[in-house]
């Protein structure tokens, strides 16, 4: 075997360990605990699922009816991770952190063989993204969502290559999707996709076994959770309705209504700035080159499934950039970076291609480096350093053959450009790594748990973030006799022996500008002097806990 070789039978593997390490170490040094209602909701949901306690129907109360309650695969998997590991952060989280690795682990098992540089460029480019990694470490649906699409789109690509067990791969394909809608409604994104390809097969007269197989599967699934919704809720389409109803909701703020002069905006620009924004450029660009294969590349090898990633990637994007959120009123999708991870994978694998390209045959360099120059000039933000890091590495690529050091698709070349890849994908994660914490939530556990555990009963006075998700310090076993009001309260809780009054102030949380622009009105100085007769009882990092001798 020789060293071209060598280094394509190990890179992949070796590429794989790395992301898996890297994510595992932002996992645990830029965790964050709890980041919102909806993780917090998702969380108690799985401890209610683990006791008996989750209602399956809405509340007659109506304190249920929000999509969060039906996000099955979200909160199903936690709660069996809290009857393995019990109730805490890490155990909360280790679902997500679970998905995002494994997208990296399909295209590993995919492309290790068949397109070793592919796997390699599309595991750096999705494990190393920032946004997705960010989402490794909360309870959010996201991720997860990526993972049951991603898995999905795999299916359907398998399934429609000759040898392959059509019927158990259609069924498949049908089974992920709905376990990609009982994580999100985000898989309908892939709807035009799957159309496209369904009506081609049909002009062709081919892989009528896989479609058949997906659409029974599909059919007896979908017939069996209608009547599941039906039985609970006398509403088979309640779901839907609870969607549209969310968005009646929330219409105000919408771009249709309250945010009405944005939409040109939003339907124009605005996908480019959010791509550019968010470190996406650089994909995007090698996507859209994997369009134009190099002749100098040679005979594509077999397989080569770029065409059905490139697909995949710009029919989502399409959407995302003009598609709705509902069905009766046209409101496209806010453009947050966790709200792309269903293009996520698609787009990093056909930008793999476009990468192995570039390694192959050395081409287009120059003409990245110089389009890679003007997004960062036109974000001027944080990203811009990453495009510039990338603007040097093809403008590296460009002169080593010039200089005679390196021949493109040399062992040395190819690792050079994986290697740059991999170090510029790496530097913002890496600052949030070595970022202080803004949410304090590892000492206000500790402190929490060591001082306000025990029986003795008392009123705590924290801020009013802690004060939604207080219970989850405790396993959402509350010590009876224990209440925790906000600091507003303080005039109106009179205590009675044998009653305390404690004070926990969490300096980074009143510091953190998320919360401070909405929901938190006060500085801890301004708490502090609400409350003039305290005496300091712990203090961890930048959480402190007061024992109040007097409340007036």
């Amino acid at each position: 075997m020789n060293a071209i070789a060598r280094l394509r039978a190990w890179l992949p593997t070796l590429t794989l360990g790395f992301v898996v390490l890297f994510t595992v170490a932002y996992f645990i040094l830029s965790h964050e605990g709890l980041y919102a209602l909806d993780d917090y909701f998702y969380s108690r949901y799985a401890h209610q699922l683990l006791h008996g306690r989750f209602q399956l129907g809405p509340d007659p109360q109506g304190l249920l009816h929000d999509p969060l309650h039906e996000r099955w695969l979200i909160f199903g998997p936690v709660a069996l991770c809290y009857a393995l590991f019990g109730v805490n952060i890490w155990s909360t989280t280790l679902w997500p952190l679970l998905a995002t690795l494994l997208c990296s682990v399909l295209i590993w098992a995919r492309y290790r063989r068949l397109q070793p540089v592919v796997a390699c460029g599309a595991m750096l480019l999705l494990g190393l993204h920032y946004f997705a990694l960010n989402l490794s470490n909360y309870l959010y649906p996201d991720n997860i969502n990526m993972l049951a699409c991603f898995a999905a789109a795999l299916a359907l690509l398998v399934g429609r290559q000759r040898g392959q067990r059509a019927v158990r791969w259609g069924a498949g394909f049908a089974l992920l999707n709905f376990a990609a809608l009982l994580c999100k409604e985000t898989i309908v994104y892939y709807a035009p996709f799957y159309l496209g390809l369904l009506g081609l097969d049909a002009l062709r007269r081919q892989h009528g076994r896989f479609w058949l197989a997906a659409f029974a599967t599909g059919a007896a699934v979908l017939v069996g959770y209608l009547a599941f919704y039906q039985l609970q809720t006398n509403d088979a389409l309640y779901r839907v309705h609870l969607i549209e109803n969310t968005n009646e909701f929330l219409k105000e703020g919408n771009y249709l209504l309250g945010n009405r002069a944005a939409l040109w905006a939003r339907l124009t620009l605005g996908p480019v700035q959010f791509l550019v924004g968010t470190g996406l450029g650089l994909a995007v660009l090698l996507a859209a080159g994997a369009a134009f294969r190099p002749a100098e590349a040679g005979p594509a090898s077999a397989p080569d499934d770029r065409r059905f990633w490139l697909g995949l990637a710009f029919s989502t994007l399409a959407f995302y950039w003009f598609g709705s959120t509902s069905v009766t009123q046209y409101n496209p999708i806010t453009l947050l970076p966790r709200m792309a991870t269903p293009l996520l994978p698609p787009l990093c694998l056909a930008a793999g291609y476009g990468l192995a390209d570039v390694l192959r045959t050395g081409r287009r360099t120059l003409l990245y480096a110089a389009l890679l120059l003007a997004c960062a000039a036109y974000d001027r933000g944080s990203a811009a350093i990453l495009y510039a890091g990338w603007a040097v590495l093809m403008g590296a690529l460009w002169l080593a053959p010039r200089l005679r050091r390196l021949k493109p698709n040399s062992p040395a070349y190819v690792a050079l450009g994986l290697l740059g890849l991999a170090l510029v994908l790496a530097l913002r994660p890496a600052h949030f790594m070595r970022k202080p914490s803004v949410s304090g939530h590892f000492p206000q556990h500790r402190i929490i748990r060591q001082h306000l555990g025990g029986p003795q009963p008392g009123v705590v006075f924290v801020d009013d973030y802690l004060t939604g998700n207080y219970d989850f310090y405790y396993g959402y076993e509350v010590p009876a006799g224990l209440q925790f009001r906000r600091y507003w309260a303080r005039d109106s809780v009179q205590l009675r022996p044998p009653q305390q009054a404690w004070l926990l102030l969490n300096r980074a949380t009143l510091s953190n500008p998320e919360l401070t622009r909405k929901l938190l009105r006060y500085s801890p100085d301004s708490v502090l002097s609400w409350y003039p007769h305290r005496q300091l009882v712990a203090q961890d990092g930048p959480v402190e806990l007061y024992q109040i001798r007097q409340l007036r």
